[in-house]
């Protein structure tokens, strides 16, 4: 049961609940400025939207599981795959980033760097060691072509 609550989206959701907990209830007078970064904030979550969407078109087409804590049947590297090994992620990054910005939670500027940790370190480097016990030679040659990130 834990496995299912401890996934990504979960860990994006909190760090969202708390940029806006911040902005609504501590935001000091602080602002980002009027429009620009409602439109930046706009661009980065529907970027991220689209990312999530490659990247689950890419996993269902090989077909594979999009679940961190399962045993993946297929390496993915084409698509969206050849640019970032882990777009999903870089999405999750990239709405949270937006969602800052739109709600003008300057305070929560801290909460993106914490929470692209987390998801290397909890996610991202279990992820990449299960996949280099399964495809051996496949995953290092696509680890050396294609970036963690960008």
């Amino acid at each position: 049961m834990m496995k299912y609550i401890d996934i990504p989206p979960v860990w994006l959701f909190a760090a969202l609940a708390i940029a806006w907990w911040q902005k609504t209830h501590f935001d000091y007078g602080l602002s980002f400025g009027p429009v620009w970064a409602d439109l930046l904030g706009g661009l980065l979550v529907g970027g991220g939207l689209v990312l999530i969407a490659l990247a689950a078109y890419e996993m269902r087409r090989h077909r594979t599981t999009i679940m961190p804590h399962e045993v993946p049947d297929a390496l993915v590297t084409s698509g969206i795959f050849k640019r970032s090994r882990n777009p999903i992620y870089l999405a999750d990054s990239l709405i949270l980033t937006g969602m800052v910005l739109y709600w003008d939670a300057v305070l929560s500027l801290p909460l993106i760097p914490v929470f692209v940790w987390w998801i290397e370190k909890h996610f991202i480097l279990t992820e990449e060691k299960r996949l280099r016990r399964n495809f051996r030679a496949d995953f290092a040659r696509y680890e050396k072509q294609t970036r963690r990130w960008l």
